[in-house]
């Protein structure tokens, strides 16, 4: 993980925090989320093998270090910071909100505590992975929850911003309980369950869609997946109806795709493919997958992709990374609507409300203490959870409670808060 995956100012404030001897200081920054995003009333964490990886594998090689010495900013520099990055290592503490779990506004998934520079240059890293993993988790979960039981796939990497961002994407939809995704480097990496079915130019390229269902079917066998809408969509219906089995399923990807699907199961099941199964595509959103379950449509599947690798109607969050204590003092920001708290804290969870208290308070009987050491003194406390057990934490209800603030954190606020 390179060390250049940042800002420059994260970068200028390490050479300078190092300048003035201040290196050795500890401080402590929460990652949390200041505002919710449009269209959502809760945030599912995602991200976080991703923050780990970085933080355990973060180094400064010798050509990113001499790019560094040869800006302007760094003229005046101390040879000895650059020294100080060829052996850079984050040392530090993390805890973090598991991946899988709801949180609102007003509430931390992330603190880091280490020496100020360590804890200070992935604050960008940082906030880019666990925001846009976040985001795209949470939109997944408004989707399979639209779905009522029938399973979502993902199939948004030629859509998302990034091919990266696309195999991230694929992850976080997974941990929110999408059933699997089309990208392979998702299923490699992660262990994600993988589909796909075929594109309207292997019809196409064939001489007619006879020639091609076939030739589909004689190399997936069972788990052929006819796309039927290249010219029309119930002529194809028929066409890999009267093909009969091997066929896992059909996909429509246009026109009205409530009345083709009970067209396409009725032809379907005179076959004999009561089995077969009705994948739907076609830029859908929680909102048209509600309306094609409101409306009765026998649709199995559905494939989702630009608006779920984009979060399209949501694609940004106001997620923070601010400073809460360095060397033991709270420190605290009170701009105007962009103020933050003071103290590292602890975010317990109740059946009925959250509270966020100072990390040294003893949680309310029956509570959940949701920010777990993750990272302490720069070792990996355990392996990435298993992912199962992240999508079962995600499956809960993401209901919308109230946030308390203990009456310690109360008064630290008072006591910091400029008269």
């Amino acid at each position: 993980m390179t060390g250049l995956l940042t800002d420059l100012y994260e970068l200028t404030m390490a050479a300078a925090y190092f300048d003035a001897g201040r290196s050795a200081e500890i401080g402590a920054f929460e990652l949390s989320i200041r505002r919710l995003p449009r269209h959502r009333d809760h945030v599912i964490v995602a991200g976080l093998q991703q923050a780990l990886e970085y933080l355990l594998e973060l180094r400064f090689t010798a050509p990113e270090i001499d790019y560094l010495r040869d800006l302007a900013q760094f003229a005046r520099v101390t040879p000895a910071f650059f020294d100080y990055l060829r052996n850079f290592r984050f040392t530090g503490d993390v805890f973090a909100v598991p991946e899988g779990t709801t949180i609102f506004a007003g509430e931390p998934m992330l603190t880091v505590r280490a020496p100020i520079i360590e804890a200070q240059i992935p604050e960008t890293y940082l906030l880019s992975t666990m925001t846009f993993q976040s985001l795209i988790a949470t939109k997944a979960s408004l989707m399979v929850r639209a779905a009522a039981g029938r399973p979502v796939i993902e199939f948004g990497t030629r859509r998302a911003h990034t091919p990266e961002a696309g195999v991230l994407a694929a992850r976080a939809a997974y941990i929110a309980g999408c059933a699997g995704t089309s990208n392979t480097l998702a299923g490699f990496r992660f262990g994600i369950p993988v589909f796909g079915t075929s594109a309207h130019s292997w019809v196409m390229s064939y001489p007619t869609e006879r020639d091609a269902f076939q030739q589909l079917q004689q190399i997936l066998g069972p788990n052929t997946v006819q796309l039927v809408d290249t010219y029309d969509s119930l002529e194809g219906t028929r066409l890999a109806a009267t093909l009969g089995l091997p066929l896992w399923g059909i996909r429509l990807d246009s026109g009205d795709l409530a009345a083709l699907s009970k067209q396409a199961r009725v032809i379907l099941d005179a076959a004999g493919l009561r089995e077969t199964k009705i994948m739907a595509t076609s830029d859908l959103d929680e909102a048209r997958i509600a309306q094609l379950i409101a409306a009765g449509a026998p649709i199995d599947v559905f494939g989702v992709g630009t608006e779920l690798a984009t979060s399209a109607d949501a694609p940004a969050m106001g997620a923070v990374y601010k400073l809460v204590e360095i060397q033991g003092r709270p420190t605290a920001k009170w701009s105007e609507g962009k103020a933050s708290l003071p103290g590292p804290k602890q975010l317990f969870r109740l059946p009925d409300r959250d509270i966020l208290a100072l990390v040294h308070e003893v949680p309310p009987p029956g509570a959940e203490a949701l920010l777990q050491p993750v990272i302490l003194k720069g070792q990996l406390v355990e392996g990435p959870r298993d992912v199962d057990i992240t999508r079962r934490r995600a499956a809960q209800p993401a209901q919308q409670r109230p946030l308390e603030y203990s009456d310690a954190l109360t008064a630290l606020i008072k006591q910091t808060h400029p008269k």
